[in-house]
């Protein structure tokens, strides 16, 4: 099973993410477009990224923004975040990034006295048009690459977005990612809807967590993490460590070497 390190702001440059990768004999890292240093525009330059991953024996997933609202009902907004993604796809493509890692946006609520409406459920036609749109786009750009997008479970899935979902999975280029540490903060609300697509499971993102703080060190927090990692085991999935400093990366990756899960 590949281990993989995300995109850590402690680090100012892709060099020196990559020289922290091969010191940990960690497989890949995960691109953040939330970075400046991996925007569309920058991924695009192909060439340098193959180079470094060639020379290091290591390889790049991608995260897209967590801003990304393809079904924004502004259209020009849509567009451009559509854009962005068939774009991110066309860079992931050539670099030989397997996948690309997406949250869904819930959009915004209205409250009510006694409720909170989600603007997507209440306006959900218009809300699954621009869903049946996306996935349209990505099957034409993504299709017969094996690039895929995988659907990252965040603070509990909406009805209406787990709707969206199960008509992405219908389709090769979507996939899921389950977020072990977010699962466990929103006390494990999404694992049921994750466990009866485990098929669907192609990417983890493991950290430790107690109460409602997550991305913490393995090892130090109240999530069993050799049943997780057995299910993504199982699965065939890879995991990126997602801690958000290098000393805790740097533990956790201990902690995955003493558990049996890495080379000593």
């Amino acid at each position: 099973m590949d281990f993989g390190m995300p995109t850590l702001i402690e680090n100012k440059n892709l060099e020196e993410t990559v020289s922290l990768c091969r010191e940990l004999g960690l497989q890949f890292i995960e691109l953040n477009m939330n970075f400046p240093l991996y925007q569309v525009s920058q991924l695009e330059d192909t060439a340098y990224f193959l180079r470094l991953a060639r020379e290091n024996g290591i390889y790049f997933t991608i995260h897209l923004s967590e801003d990304l609202n393809v079904c924004d009902f502004n259209s020009e907004v849509a567009e451009a975040y559509r854009r962005t993604v068939v774009r991110a796809l066309e860079a992931a493509n050539k670099i030989q990034a397997p996948l690309l890692n997406m949250h869904m946006n819930h959009g915004i609520f209205v409250t009510l006295p006694d409720t909170k409406v989600w603007v997507f459920e209440q306006y959900k036609e218009q809300y699954l048009s621009a869903v049946h749109e996306f996935c349209t786009l990505v099957k034409k750009t993504a299709g017969g690459s094996g690039v895929q997008i995988c659907i990252e479970n965040t603070d509990g899935y909406q009805n209406f977005e787990k709707e969206a979902i199960e008509f992405y999975l219908q389709s090769a280029e979507f996939a899921l990612t389950w977020d072990i540490g977010h699962s466990h903060v929103c006390d494990n609300i999404d694992e049921p809807f994750l466990m009866a697509h485990k098929e669907r499971l192609r990417h983890f993102h493991i950290h430790d967590a107690y109460g409602h703080k997550n991305h913490q060190t393995l090892g130090t927090g109240e999530i069993d993490l050799r049943q997780r990692i057995g299910i993504a085991q199982a699965c065939g999935c890879r995991c990126v460590v997602e801690t958000k400093t290098i000393e805790a990366l740097r533990k956790s990756v201990v902690w995955l070497k003493e558990a049996g899960y890495m080379d000593l």
